[in-house]
């Protein structure tokens, strides 16, 4: 592991922890310099192709969703921990599928369920989007579903 201060190439493990996904967080130190930081490893899973209304066919991007995901929660009281942790859980749920493709529904439905826990405004704007609420009828009506909850 290399130094992100010095670039030097001798490290040692101070602590490590485990994740529920299975990632290893390691806090190092800098033989050369001295200097503390963090790495994160996850196991790269073959994720499946999203298949797009139109029939296209895409890799799964993780920062595609991830902005997604932040674009939503913007001026929110939601923590960046907590996107991360909604990211990550949609992503292992659909490397756990195992299938080769996934309709880009399940990804949005599996978002928009994280999202109605995490901050209703949040989901309000991701639904918007993704439900394609396109009248301000349909938009309240959403907000009155949510209400009744």
């Amino acid at each position: 592991m290399r130094c992100p201060y010095c670039e030097g190439e001798r490290t040692r493990v101070i602590d490590t922890t485990r994740d529920s996904r299975g990632g290893v967080r390691r806090r190092r130190e800098c033989i050369g310099c001295s200097q503390r930081f963090s790495t994160y490893e996850r196991a790269v899973l073959a994720s499946p192709l999203i298949t797009k209304q139109d029939g296209t066919r895409e890799e799964f991007d993780r920062e595609k969703l991830h902005q997604g995901i932040r674009i939503a929660c913007a001026k929110r009281p939601v923590s960046a921990a907590d996107i991360e942790r909604l990211v990550g859980e949609v992503e292992s749920t659909l490397q756990a599928m195992g299938k080769a493709e996934v309709s880009s529904r399940v990804v949005g439905d599996m978002v928009i369920a994280g999202l109605k826990d995490l901050d209703h405004v949040a989901y309000i704007r991701y639904a918007i989007v993704y439900l394609g609420l396109d009248d301000l009828q349909a938009v309240r009506d959403e907000i009155d579903f949510l209400l009744e909850m």
